[in-house]
C-alpha cells in the first residue's frame, strides 16, 4: 500500500514540475522551484510521518528536505526509505530466526550456578533478543591489534581441512589482502571448500580481476548487497559490516579488523592502528557459522545443511559464557543496541567503552549519563583524530553533556582507535563489529560476541587500561571554550546524526 502511495506522490511531483516548467519556462522560474520544493517536502514528509519514525529522525529529514529539497529528495531515495528494508529483509529475518533457533544448544541454562543473579537476567534477555544460544563449552582469546590477528588467522587458515568461510566489510587487494588471497587459492586447489564474501560498498575498490583469480581457482565468491544501479537505490544504505571467518566449523574469528594494510599499522595517514579481534573455539563457533551461512544463502541462494559445517569440537573446560549475537536492519528487536543498553543500566561499578564513532540514540545517551550521575566509573575511549570528518564532528557534540554528568572521555593519541568494546564491572564485555552509533544500531548488519566472566574479559580490561596510558582526558572547561566555528560545525553534524 505504501509503495502505491509513494508512487502516486512521486508522479504528482514530476507532473507538477513538468507542467509548470513547460508553461512557465523563462517566466516564473522561482515559482516553479517553490512549488516543486513545497510538493517535495510535503509529500516525502508525509511518507516519513506515516512511518512513525523516531521524532529526531523525522525532524532531521524534514529539515534537510526544507533547506535543500533536491538534495533531500535524492538522499531520501538513497538512504531514507524503509520500504526496501521491509520488502527485502523480512524474508531474511524469518529464515535467520528459524536457523538460529534450530541450532539452539541444550546446554544453555540461563541459571548457571557460576553466575551472579544479574547475569542470569542479562543472558535471559540476550537469548530472547538474539535468539541464539549461550555456550558454556567455548574458549575465546583476545587478539590485540593487526599483527597478532593476522598471524593467528594465517596460521589457522593453513590448517584448514574441510572448509573456509570468510566474510568482510572491507577487503583490500594490498599486501595482506593478496597474501590471504593466495592462501585461499592454494587451499581451494587442494580440495578445501572456500566461500568468500565481501560487501559491495565497503569493498567497492576491490578489482574484479582479484575476485576472478579466486573464482578461477575454485573459490566461491559472493558480493553482499550489490545493486544494479548503485547510485540510484536505497540498497546502498544497508551494509554488511560483519567480519567473520569460520574454519572447519571449529575455529572462528570475529571483531573490528577488516583486511587491509592499514590494520597492520602500515598507513602513513593513520600510523599505529589500535584494534581488537577475537578467536573463538568450540560450541559458539556453530552460531558464527549459522550467521555466515544465512548471509551466504541470502546472496547466492545456496543453502548448506551438511552436519560437517555444524560439528565443532566442544571445549569442556570453557570458563564463563559466550554468545554470538547478530543484528541488522532485519532485526526489529535491535538486539545489539538493547543488549548494550541493558549492560549499561545493570552496571554496579563501571562502564568502559571504546568506539571509533560515537553517535548514540537518546536511550544510550541517557543510560550513560545516569550511570555517571549515579557514581559509576564511566569512561569513553575515542580517537583523537578522525578517519571520517562528519561522524567525528557529530561525536564531539555529545561529549559536553556527558562530561557535565561525570563521564570521563579520553582521546587516544598513539594512532587511530578502532576497537569496538563495552566492558561492565570488569566481568562482562562485548566485542565485535558494532560501533556505538545509530548506523550500527539500525542500518548495518553487525555481529558481536557477548562474554560473561570468561578469562578473555580480563585481557580486554588489561588492554583497555594500557590504552588509557596513550590517551589524554578531554577537559570539560576546554571543551566549552572551543571556537564558535568548531561548535557550529559539531552542531550541524549532529543534526545529521540520524542520517549517518
Amino acid at each position: 500500500m505504501r509503495k502505491g502511495i509513494l508512487a502516486v506522490l512521486i508522479s504528482v511531483i514530476l507532473f507538477a514540475f513538468y507542467y509548470f516548467g513547460v508553461n512557465a519556462f523563462g517566466k516564473t522560474t522561482g515559482t516553479v522551484i517553490g512549488i516543486f520544493s513545497t510538493l517535495t517536502v510535503v509529500s516525502i514528509g508525509f511518507m516519513i510521518f506515516m512511518e512513525n519514525r523516531h521524532p529526531t529522525s523525522t525532524m532531521a529529514w524534514i529539515l534537510l528536505l526544507a533547506l535543500m529539497p533536491l538534495v533531500g529528495l535524492v538522499f531520501y531515495f538513497l538512504f531514507g526509505q524503509n520500504y526496501f528494508k521491509r520488502r527485502k529483509y523480512d524474508k531474511k529475518a524469518q529464515r535467520d530466526i528459524l536457523a538460529y533457533e534450530s541450532q539452539a544448544s541444550r546446554r544453555q541454562a540461563p541459571d548457571h550456578p557460576a553466575f551472579k543473579p544479574k547475569y542470569h537476567q542479562l543472558l535471559q534477555l540476550s537469548r530472547r533478543l538474539a535468539r541464539t544460544p549461550v555456550s558454556f563449552a567455548s574458549d575465546t582469546r583476545v587478539l590485540t591489534n593487526g599483527e597478532e590477528t593476522f598471524n593467528t588467522l594465517l596460521r589457522e587458515l593453513e590448517q584448514a581441512k574441510h572448509h573456509i568461510h570468510m566474510e568482510y566489510y572491507i577487503y583490500r587487494s594490498d599486501a595482506i589482502g593478496t597474501q590471504i588471497q593466495q592462501l585461499l587459492i592454494r587451499k581451494a586447489r587442494a580440495g578445501v571448500a572456500v566461500r568468500f564474501m565481501v560487501d559491495a560498498v565497503g569493498s567497492l575498490q576491490l578489482p574484479p580481476s582479484f575476485l576472478n583469480e579466486l573464482k578461477e581457482a575454485g573459490v566461491q565468491v559472493a558480493v553482499f548487497g550489490s545493486p544494479k544501479w548503485i547510485f540510484f537505490t536505497s540498497r546502498v544504505n544497508y551494509r554488511n559490516h560483519r567480519k567473520i571467518v569460520v574454519i572447519d566449523g571449529s575455529v572462528g574469528f570475529i571483531g573490528g579488523l577488516n583486511v587491509g594494510d592499514e590494520y597492520l599499522s602500515r598507513s602513513k595517514t593513520f600510523g599505529f592502528w589500535r584494534d581488537t579481534h577475537l578467536l573463538v573455539r568450540g560450541e559458539a563457533v556453530r552460531t558464527l557459522q549459522v550467521v555466515f551461512l544465512q548471509d551466504w544463502h541470502y546472496e547466492t541462494g545456496e543453502q548448506l545443511s551438511d552436519q560437517a559445517y555444524f560439528s565443532p569440537e566442544l571445549t569442556e573446560n570453557g570458563r564463563g559464557a559466550v554468545q554470538i549475537i547478530a543484528s541488522g536492519p532485519d532485526n526489529e528487536r535491535r538486539a545489539l543496541k538493547n543488549i548494550f543498553f541493558s549492560m549499561i543500566v545493570s552496571a554496579r561499578k563501571s562502564v568502559w567503552l571504546a568506539t571509533p564513532y560515537f553517535i548514540p540514540d537518546d536511550d544510550i545517551l541517557t543510560a550513560l549519563r545516569v550511570a555517571a550521575l549515579s557514581g559509576l566509573d564511566v569512561r569513553i575511549l575515542f580517537p583523537s583524530k578522525p578517519d571520517k570528518w562528519l561522524p567525528y564532528l557529530a561525536s564531539h557534540s555529545y561529549f559536553p553533556s556527558l562530561l557535565s554528568a561525570g563521564v570521563r572521555v579520553y582521546a587516544y593519541e598513539r594512532g587511530f582507535m578502532h576497537s569496538k568494546l563495552l566492558i561492565v564491572d570488569g566481568e562482562v564485555a562485548t566485542i565485535g563489529t558494532a560501533n556505538m552509533d545509530m548506523r550500527s544500531f539500525h542500518l548495518n548488519f553487525e555481529v558481536n560476541a557477548l562474554l560473561v566472566q570468561t578469562d578473555s574479559v580480563q585481557k580486554i580490561v588489561d588492554d583497555y587500561i594500557e590504552d588509557l596510558e596513550h590517551a589524554s582526558l578531554i577537559d570539560r572547561t576546554k571543551s566549552k571554550q572551543k571556537r564558535i566555528v568548531t561548535r557550529l560545525l559539531e552542531s550541524a553534524a549532529r543534526l545529521m546524526s540520524p542520517l549517518l
